[in-house]
């Protein structure tokens, strides 16, 4: 008798305790995009968030300097690497005069859960000066960007977190790691926990203006040739 009494008081603990576990994990989930991002919202005009359909952070969007902007964390947890990685994207929209995309990609690993690097068909010869451990792709080997147009550029790689550089007829990206797994947590639980995250506003105007030199460097190009 005294057994199934503990052995229902030890279940409904149990019990208890997940449930209480559950909230508190939904109400993380709740409020960890407005969190994330609360510190960098006012870096863009006309900030808001959209639903990307997928499970994670929403997309943050608006202008900067007048040009269209979207801001996207995304949580890598694919085996091939070590530890979940938070990556940010940042693309700066607007038409460009270019026939082919461009990708500049540091020591890529395998597939990634940010890019669609793998898929270029095309490898680049990667020209002096450029970073060692980059990898240059295109879908057009005939009108890549010219180096000298990102020669310029390319100091920001000098910061191990940059991953990527993406330019299209459509905008250009940085991706950028924020944040890998505690190893502790990931290790024992399988849980991807960035220990806290957030989007720090001095970081994202320095992306957005990197973007916007690299986007004004491929007009001048386009109006000279040089």
């Amino acid at each position: 008798m005294w057994n199934t009494i503990i052995g229902a008081v030890t279940a409904a603990a149990l019990a208890l305790y997940l449930f209480r576990r559950y909230r508190r994990e939904r109400e993380k989930r709740h409020d960890e995009p407005g969190r994330f991002f609360r510190s960098a919202m006012d870096v863009l005009e006309d900030a808001r968030f959209e639903d990307t359909g997928t499970i994670g952070y929403p997309r943050l969007a608006g202008r900067y300097r007048g040009l269209a902007v979207q801001v996207l964390p995304v949580v890598d947890t694919l085996a091939t690497r070590r530890l979940p990685a938070l990556w940010l994207l940042v693309t700066l929209q607007g038409a460009l005069p270019l026939k082919a995309r461009f990708d500049l990609m540091m020591r890529p690993a395998g597939p990634t859960t940010f890019s669609n690097f793998d898929l270029l068909p095309f490898t680049l010869e990667k020209p002096a000066g450029f970073p060692e451990h980059a990898i240059l792709k295109t879908d057009d080997p005939q009108h890549p960007v010219p180096t000298q147009v990102l020669a310029p550029h390319l100091d920001v790689f000098l910061d191990t977190r940059a991953k990527e550089l993406l330019i299209t007829p459509t905008g250009v990206r940085l991706v950028w790691l924020l944040a890998e797994a505690s190893r502790a947590r990931y290790g024992v639980l399988r849980e991807a926990d960035f220990g806290g995250a957030d989007l720090d506003p001095i970081l994202l105007r320095g992306l957005l203006d990197r973007l916007v030199a690299i986007r004004q460097s491929v007009l001048d190009w386009s109006r000279t040739g040089e």
